[in-house]
């Protein structure tokens, strides 16, 4: 009889956890939100900080790195783990890198009288492909970067406000990683798979982690993991996954420092008419949050998961150059 009961409980149990799994990929599996050029336009205004840190600021919400943030994260390394965020540099031309990574070795040690090995690296940065870190300026709406500088500020020569040199004393604060893969039961999501905020509060709760006033947020869409499966492809053709649009108001309202994806944080194509990058329009031109993209979130996810905690002090410091729209560098995730 116990064994009549058990052989009919297991198939139950099973079709039982099967169905709550296709219940889960159903919920996260919405339909499109119809959003307008004109309803971004009323959030770039709604969510923006221009103004917020003064009038001639260049920081942006970088400047939610407080002090006291900075000695609360530096608390949060006890395992003495540490995890790139970062790609090896990408030297193979491919559908999503046309514009690689370039070094040459302009000595190598077995010259005649020369002992040392030197090369030189070259490398477009921005893209998706390498992990960069975005500045303010990176991108401009109706002639205005964040704050209200004028795109006049931008010459041949470089910026002349909200350049990358003003980060140079690093990020050094809370990271918090949000696996929607994970959430979803899948291994990564496909190009063009928006994610929503409640997707992102599902999270928050699932983890055990609230995302605060000063933290940098990671967004895993599996980028890579499904890159290794089935290859790369063309963001152009195919698209990306990543945030819609209606996350903005969400990372507004958690009052984060940065962002961060594996790959370039708007889903694209966007699905609003007349804006290709709304997230990128409303982080670094509303709101002034710096961007890091193409980051590898594979390692730090397989640790996060292993440690069963999701939130690790983050440190990141970019090559400190006058003018420069961005730069190439190597995150750190320490717990």
């Amino acid at each position: 009889m116990v064994r009549q009961i058990y052989n009919t409980m297991v198939p139950c149990l099973l079709l039982a956890s099967l169905a709550a799994s296709a219940c889960q990929r159903t919920l996260y599996a919405q339909s499109p939100r119809e959003m307008t050029k004109a309803d971004v336009e009323r959030l770039h205004s709604e969510l923006s900080n221009w103004g917020r840190w003064g009038k001639d600021d260049q920081l942006g919400a970088l400047n939610l790195i407080t002090p006291m943030k900075r000695k609360q994260a530096a608390r949060l390394v006890r395992e003495g783990i540490s995890v790139s965020l970062a790609r090896n540099a990408e030297e193979v031309e491919a559908a999503d890198n046309p514009d690689p990574f370039i070094q040459v070795m302009l000595k190598t040690g077995n010259e005649p009288g020369n002992q040392w090995a030197v090369d030189n690296y070259s490398v477009l940065y921005h893209g998706f492909a390498h992990t960069h870190m975005d500045s303010l300026c990176h991108l401009l709406y109706q002639g205005k970067m964040f704050n209200g500088f004028s795109k006049t500020e931008i010459t041949a020569q470089g910026t002349a406000k909200l350049s990358i040199h003003n980060a140079k004393n690093g990020v050094f604060t809370r990271g918090v990683l949000i696996d929607i893969p994970a959430l979803r039961g899948v291994e990564y999501l496909e190009p063009g798979t928006p994610i929503y905020p409640e997707e992102l509060t599902a999270w928050e709760n699932r983890a055990g982690v609230k995302v605060s006033s000063g933290d940098v947020v990671f967004f895993r869409t599996g980028r890579w993991a499904r890159r290794a499966a089935k290859g790369p492809w063309s963001v152009a053709d195919m698209g990306a996954a990543g945030l819609h649009a209606s996350c903005a108001k969400w990372i507004r309202q958690r009052d984060v420092a940065m962002v961060g994806s594996d790959a370039a944080m708007d889903v694209m194509p966007s699905g609003i008419p007349g804006m290709t990058h709304p997230i990128h329009l409303l982080t670094l031109n509303s709101m002034g949050v710096h961007i890091f993209d193409n980051c590898d979130l594979e390692s730090v996810g397989q640790t996060c998961a292993q440690l069963k905690r999701w939130d690790f002090l983050i440190t990141a410091a970019p090559i400190p150059v006058e003018g420069g729209t961005g730069s190439p560098l190597n995150p750190i995730a320490s717990f």
